[in-house]
């Protein structure tokens, strides 16, 4: 019997592995905008964050989405990903 493998992604905060499932993604839109993407199924390129608002403070400090997306991201932009991620 052959085993479905899991998907693993790295968390963009504390650099470890998780299954995708588990994760909370970050896309960046043909448009340029970056949000969450709490579904998993938006359209653009993704970048994968733990559920733990602390996670998003650490990929916040190294500017990890940044580097993931070739672009600057805004204040606002992060404040209103903090805000999602409580309220989710």
């Amino acid at each position: 019997m052959k085993t479905k493998k899991v998907p693993l992604r790295m968390c963009t905060g504390c650099g470890e592995m998780f299954d995708k499932r588990t994760l909370v993604r970050v896309v960046k839109s043909p448009e340029g905008d970056v949000t969450l993407d709490l579904t998993g199924k938006k359209s653009g390129r993704g970048a994968y964050v733990c559920k733990n608002p602390e996670c998003l403070k650490k990929a916040r400090k190294k500017r990890a989405f940044e580097r993931a997306f070739s672009m600057q991201i805004g204040e606002e932009v992060y404040n209103l990903m903090e805000e999602e991620m409580q309220n989710a």
